[in-house]
């Protein structure tokens, strides 16, 4: 899926959030508060966090292992909910094989350090999974640890597949002139760096902006997978990066992220609070909503400020994270792939009780950047909509790596440095 954010509390979550799917393509923005019709908001249950390891480690760095690493306290001394642990382990299987496989950008991992723990995963018995935690895997602190977690859902919207009355807003496939340009084939000083944009005669250049593409740009240049009968909601469906089109004759559609016009992602949330749009009580996902609704012409300009658009593709599957697997509600996370490895498991522990526990890093978000950083997934529903809308939590993560991971980190003295100590 991808995306995440949030600002004071709940509005910090609001707008400002993002995630992505399946790798850099993910979603603009996740972790974005519900967008529906005002389900009824629980207060959130306080909890203590964990402290973090005090530590020398530097904090930042393009990877992981310049940011530092240091160990954790022993899995087995965590609170750990057995259940909970269950489900996670489920995620963490359906993991492995890209585990396995796949090339940590991280530097923490190889695809071998893997293979006890996913051996081990495949066969573990029914009340043993925060024993199989404890056996296979071991607690890493990256950074200082500080972690901040924000939510994102899958989101439902009104839709039609044909254009009819009250249906007006076309939700778009890819078109057909964006081009993915992969820089690093250019020249060496490039790699990892991609852009999207089209060709106009001879030259490349950006793709259409939101505001150009409301007023028609898209002409013959992109299939129309459905309209939305919400502009509003049809926005945020884009930053949630996939969801549901509850159709007319009630059946529905599911569509995911396929791609986005290259164009920066700018939280209107963060916008409306600076312009002092928002009165008192209003930073929420709802308030948000409504003052759009309140304001059309005013709320159209407002989210063409928003220059990123989203484009979809019809799903027959859940909703899938960066590693082409089903996320799963209270289970899957967002990460820095830089600094998680995905398909690791993460405990966080938070000043929210909902946000504790075993995560697997499943899913990447653009604006979910930094070693600590998560945007943890809810699924669907109401339920998952006021969780996600308003989750804002702070608190300590310890990244679960295989045991003797950090032994081997510190033997390689990676950089010519010795690895930060507790």
């Amino acid at each position: 899926m991808q995306r995440g954010k949030r600002w004071a509390a709940l509005a910090t979550a609001m707008v400002l959030g993002a995630c992505v799917s399946p790798s850099e393509q993910a979603r603009p923005g996740a972790g974005l508060p519900a967008v529906g019709m005002a389900p009824v908001h629980r207060p959130p249950v306080a909890s203590r966090p964990l402290p973090p390891v005090a530590t020398t480690a530097p904090s930042a760095g393009p990877d992981a292992r310049d940011a530092g690493v240091v160990a954790g306290p022993p899995i087995y001394s965590l609170p750990i909910d057995e259940a909970q642990a269950a489900r996670s382990l489920a995620a963490f299987r359906l993991s492995c094989p890209s585990l396995r496989k796949r090339t940590d950008s991280s530097g923490l991992t190889r695809g071998v350090d893997w293979v006890p723990a996913c051996d081990a995963a495949a066969s573990v018995a029914r009340g043993e999974a925060r024993s199989f935690f404890a056996q296979y895997l071991e607690t890493v602190q990256v950074g200082d640890g500080k972690a901040f977690a924000t939510g994102y859902y899958e989101p439902e919207i009104a839709a039609s597949r044909d254009h009819r009355r009250g249906y007006d807003a076309p939700i778009y496939g890819r078109p057909d002139d964006l081009v993915d340009v992969n820089l690093g084939a250019f020249s060496d000083s490039l790699k990892g760096k991609k852009i999207r944009g089209r060709v106009d005669g001879s030259n490349f250049v950006p793709y259409f902006d939101r505001a150009a593409i409301e007023e028609g740009a898209l002409a013959n240049r992109a299939p129309v997978l459905a309209w939305a009968a919400d502009p509003v909601e049809l926005f945020f469906l884009q930053i949630q990066g996939s969801g549901r089109l509850r159709l007319p004759d009630g059946a529905s559609m599911r569509v995911g992220y396929a791609t986005q016009n290259g164009r920066d992602y700018t939280g209107i949330g963060a916008l409306m609070r600076q312009r002092g749009l928002l009165a008192p009580g209003q930073a929420t996902m709802q308030g948000i909503v409504a003052w759009l609704r309140a304001h059309p012409a005013e709320g159209r300009d407002l989210m063409r400020e928003n220059k990123s658009f989203v484009f979809f593709r019809v799903l027959d599957t859940p909703p899938m994270g960066a590693l082409g697997y089903a996320v799963t509600g209270g289970v899957s996370v967002a990460a820095d792939p830089k600094f998680i490895p995905l398909g690791a498991p993460v405990l966080l522990s938070m000043d929210r009780a909902d946000a504790n526990g075993i995560w697997v890093a499943q899913d990447t978000g653009g604006a979910i950047k930094g070693a600590n950083r998560f945007d943890t997934y809810w699924g669907g529903g109401e339920q998952a909509e006021v969780t996600a809308g308003g989750m804002s939590a702070h608190g300590t993560a310890f990244l679960l790596l295989p045991v003797g991971t950090l032994a081997r980190l510190a033997s390689e003295r990676p950089y010519g440095k010795a690895p930060a100590q507790r």
